[in-house]
């Protein structure tokens, strides 16, 4: 990804914000979600292929990833039998890992595939817990996620906000390991935009950056939800050029605290502001 660099005296790597699946067994499908503007497209290989499918699925997309594209291509496996046959082609970016519980499921696949990037996801109660252990088991864990259709069924949650404590917990956890904000789980109804636009907000109120989406049109919603609003930029504009000509804690005019963590904070907004730019 391109890099986002001189925002504020900062240099920062331009994050993925959108994460669109594709079912590995419909490669037209895939090549529509590699022009779709995701930042990155991963390959479905498990729920979204029918057991029939998979080793067609699976040698489809060793065909994809023959090549090099300008998307990052990301693979969700459906079992480590298919790491081998994918792990050494030139097009794979990373490696989504399933259902992962422990620390332990991580240093199998990373023996199984080198250096390549891993994103474990997690899909029960026990894996909630183990949060942190996952998250820092291996150098190549490059981000966690939740997986909360299989999540919700292992708590029996009936209200969304009742998995709010388990996204609670994994953004913490990736905090703490020194990883990237998650991205949020997706949103299964494609028709209901509004949902996803509100589902987003309160995400982003949750620490969540981004989220992984099933269909193109999802896309621009999730980026609106998630790049900061014209209000939001001046007033990080304001609080940057305050802490250029002033030095430590301060009061802006209209009442607002500023310190190094509040700069910060402002830093990223402006640095997210520069995708549109």
């Amino acid at each position: 990804m391109s890099a986002l660099a001189g925002v504020g005296g900062l240099s920062l790597v331009r994050t993925p914000l959108t994460w669109l699946y594709a079912p590995g067994d419909r490669p037209e499908v895939v090549r529509k979600a590699l022009a779709s503007g995701a930042d990155v497209v991963i390959v479905d290989l498990e729920d979204a292929v029918a057991p029939h499918r998979k080793a067609y699925a699976l040698d489809a997309t060793a065909d994809l990833l023959t090549d090099i594209h300008p998307v990052p291509v990301h693979v969700r496996v459906h079992s480590p039998h298919d790491i081998p046959t994918l792990a050494p082609l030139p097009g794979l970016c990373g490696l989504r890992v399933p259902k992962v519980t422990h620390a332990t499921d991580i240093h199998r696949i990373a023996e199984l595939a080198p250096g390549l990037p891993l994103y474990p996801l997690l899909e029960s109660a026990l894996a909630v817990e183990q949060a942190y252990a996952v998250a820092t088991a291996h150098p190549s864990v490059r981000g966690i996620a939740l997986g909360e259709a299989d999540l919700r069924a292992d708590l029996g949650v009936r209200e969304d906000s009742g998995l709010d404590w388990s996204r609670g917990r994994v953004v913490v956890a990736a905090r703490a390991a020194g990883l990237p904000a998650p991205a949020q789980s997706v949103h299964p109804d494609i028709g209901d935009l509004e949902a996803l636009a509100a589902g987003c907000a309160r995400g982003r109120g949750l620490g969540f950056f981004g989220r992984a989406a099933i269909h193109p049109r999802q896309l621009p919603v999730i980026e609106r939800a998630y790049l900061p609003t014209p209000e939001e930029i001046d007033a990080a504009r304001e609080v940057v050029a305050a802490a250029v000509t002033e030095r430590g804690a301060q009061a802006l005019p209209d009442g607002r605290f500023v310190d190094a963590a509040v700069v910060e904070g402002a830093h990223r907004v402006l640095a997210l502001a520069a995708r549109t730019g």
